[in-house]
Formats: structure tokens, sequence, C-alpha cells
């Protein structure tokens, strides 16, 4: 497919920012501590796996108080470690909410997207796994060391060494008291073994091939040098919906009304898409292009070498739109 006039000014490769390592004033700071929980380690080193969330979005749905009941590894078949762990991705993801500190009930979000008849009951769509990552780091977020990896650290090749240290610094800026670094290594094992493809000689691929999101491949593993590489640019099974539907999302929360928001912000603000899902310049613009090419509603526009998105409704109910539109006529 041909590329329109604006996408074929970018640069093609990859976008790199220069590295950020801390947040760098107070205002900065005081937006991550709305944004982000200082949550660690509570998936009790389970990454989501196939049929998690869907189990506990029906189970909860029925009986709001089921992870705390005596008999819940019994009703979801699992082990108690795994009844927590289910609860907290199900809560993390935005797909259940906790009310009264015991009580777990669908979310909006939720009932769209995994009801019997919502968009896509049974995650078959890798669409559905990307806009669960999105949900899964938008304000407030409960995975910390989530929101740091994918909107805060930099560093696009990297160690477990690097992101430790980064994460410390961050966890220490986050909470009022230490977090241990127990539970930070926890945190990244996970990370890495939920988006990383499998690789037996790193001795978690029975792990990983039942964790749906390492379909998404935002982490790469370089060789046998124990670094990784975030996958950055276009991916093949993120549909422009999606992007644009967050960007929407994105520009509703932080443009206080406004109808446009700059390409340049959508890309590396902290909490923006192109941070969440790792995109460069050609390939952000390409799917606002390929959206806007089928309504009016959204559009890319090149002002003075400012190349902007704009939108001509309430940003997130045409996210909304957006989405069911894709999910209902396929």
């Amino acid at each position: 497919m041909q590329k329109s006039a604006i996408i074929t000014k970018l640069d093609i490769a990859p976008t790199r920012p220069a590295p950020v390592t801390q947040i760098s004033s107070t205002r900065e700071k005081n937006s991550e501590l709305s944004a982000v929980h200082a949550v660690f380690a509570r998936h009790e080193t389970f990454h989501p796996r196939f049929g998690w969330l869907k189990k506990g979005f029906d189970r909860a749905k029925v009986d709001p108080g089921i992870f705390l009941q005596k008999d819940a590894p019994v009703e979801l078949g699992v082990g108690k470690n795994m009844v927590r762990s289910i609860r907290y991705w199900c809560n993390a993801f935005k797909v259940l909410g906790i009310e009264d500190g015991s009580r777990d009930t669908p979310t909006e979000f939720g009932q769209k997207l995994l009801d019997d008849r919502g968009w896509d009951p049974f995650l078959e769509d890798p669409a559905s796994l990307w806009l669960l990552h999105w949900h899964l780091l938008e304000p407030t977020c409960d995975a910390a060391a989530w929101y740091y990896t994918f909107n805060i650290f930099r560093q696009v090749d990297f160690s477990t060494e690097d992101l430790f240290a980064g994460l410390r610094d961050y966890s220490q800026s986050l909470a009022t008291r230490n977090i241990a670094d127990s539970s930070l290594r926890k945190d990244i094992s996970c990370i890495l073994r939920m988006y990383g493809e499998p690789e037996a000689s790193r001795g978690f691929v029975e792990d990983s091939i039942d964790c749906p999101f390492t379909e998404l491949g935002l982490i790469r593993t370089a060789g046998d040098s124990g670094r990784y590489t975030f996958r950055i640019g276009s991916k093949a099974n993120l549909p422009p919906q999606i992007v644009v539907a967050a960007c929407l999302e994105y520009a509703a929360r932080v443009t206080q009304g406004a109808k446009t928001i700059a390409i340049s912000r959508l890309l590396y603000d902290i909490g923006s898409p192109g941070m969440a899902f790792k995109l460069s310049e050609s390939a952000l613009c390409e799917a606002i292009e390929q959206v806007a090419s089928t309504q009016d509603r959204v559009a890319l526009s090149d002002a003075a070498g400012l190349i902007q998105f704009s939108f001509t409704e309430e940003p997130e109910a045409l996210a909304n739109d957006i989405l069911d539109k894709y999910y209902t006529n396929p």
C-alpha cells in the first residue's frame, strides 16, 4: 500500500529517544504519583496465563467475593497462590475493580471485552492482548514495574541489571518505604517471561508458551548475551484501530478539551501509546492514516513542520466507537 505524503517524509528507522532515568521535575513526579500505585510483586510470580482473565471475570460476575472464599482454589481449579494471582491480574488489567476491599466487580471495560457477548471474550484476536496491555499501563496503574519498564525506562538494548538499577531508583521515588530488591527482581523476571520470545536456553520456555502476551513480541532476547531489546516499530498483529483508540484515550487524559495533539507527544510522553506499544514515528503515523482513510473524524496534518493528530469528536467516545466497529465489523 502506498503511503501518504506525510508518512513518506518520516524517517523509517525506529526512533530512539534519549535515555531518561528519573522523573525530572516536581510536577512530573506528582503526575507519576497519581498515575501509578506503588504496587510490586503482587502476581505471586505468575504471569497471566491463557484463560485466567476470562475465568476470573466470569466467576466474579456471579460472585464478587469468590477470590476470598476458602473454597476459591476448588471453584477456580487452581492453587491458592494462583487464586491471588488471577485476582491481581484481573484488577491490574482493569477488567475487574475492587469495591469495599473485598468485592471484585466487572468494570465497563471488562464487560465490553470479556462478557459472553463482548468484543472478544476468549481473547482470540491479538488486538485484544494489545488493548489489555494498554489498559494495564493506563492510570491508575497497579503494576508499577510494568509502568516503569514501558514508559520511563528509555534504553532500547538492556540487561536485567540495567532494568533493575532503574527500577530500584524509580521505586524509591514512588513508594513511601523501600521496596525489597527481591520484589523488584520478581517483577522483572515476570515482565521478561510475559513479553519476551520463548528461548529454551533461558529456562522459561514452558512458562512462556502458556502466556498469551508473548504473542505481542515486544521484547527480544539478544542471543546468549543475557541482553534484551525492545522491538520498536510497526507490529504485524497490532491493528491501526487499537493504536488510534489508544491515541484518543491518551489525548482525552492530557489535552484538556483540545482537538489536536502533537505526534511527538503521542510517541515520547510518559504514558503515551508510542511508549506503551514501542512505535516508531512512521508506524504511528501510518496507523492514523489507515484509520483516517475510512472515516473523516480523525486526521493527520502537517503545519509548519509540526505533525499533529486531530479529531472532531469527544475522544473517549470516539475511541469506543472505533473499537466497537473494529470488533463488530471484522
